[in-house]
């Protein structure tokens, strides 16, 4: 019995098929620890200024949309990892390059909201932006938050605030 000719190059077109699917997961396997959906691009975050270990710190992605930011229903997701006082570190998802928002808070009670208070819903839970924008009455820009992410592994730095 004679082996087909096209034996050989179906094996070699399955090898090629399965380590182009393996490289195209590697760079998201690179980044076990990420929280978000899973893709090749991500920003390491260290959040500061953690009060204490209750809870949640809880990340939103958004896209450099104005019309998207920080409304309801606007952002690209919301994920979470266990508070660390002092500082919580984790990695964040992002779906490709390109110039984001994030925005942070301490969800102490894990009620997957963030909690506010007074008459002009001032959030009671600490809050911190990309950028670390000064805030002094309402929300920041999106202009003043935005981080350009065009490479994975960058790192950046997000402190919270009680206002």
């Amino acid at each position: 019995m004679t082996t087909p000719n096209w034996l050989p190059a179906q094996f070699i077109a399955t090898g090629l098929i399965l380590s182009s699917l393996a490289a195209s997961t590697t760079a998201a396997r690179a980044a076990p620890a990420c929280i978000g959906p899973a893709s090749d691009m991500w920003i390491n975050l260290t959040i500061d200024k953690v009060r204490n270990n209750k809870g949640l710190i809880t990340a939103t992605l958004y896209s450099n949309d104005p019309k998207k930011f920080l409304v309801r229903h606007g952002s690209m997701y919301v994920a979470s990892t266990p508070a660390t006082a002092g500082q919580t570190k984790f990695c964040l998802f992002v779906p490709n390059a390109g110039t984001y928002a994030i925005a942070i808070y301490h969800d102490e009670d894990s009620s997957g909201k963030i909690n506010r208070g007074g008459l002009f819903g001032i959030p009671t839970e600490a809050v911190g932006f990309s950028n670390n924008p000064t805030i002094l009455f309402g929300p920041p820009s999106l202009r003043s938050v935005k981080i350009d992410i065009q490479q994975p592994n960058q790192s950046a730095t997000i402190n919270l605030k009680r206002y």
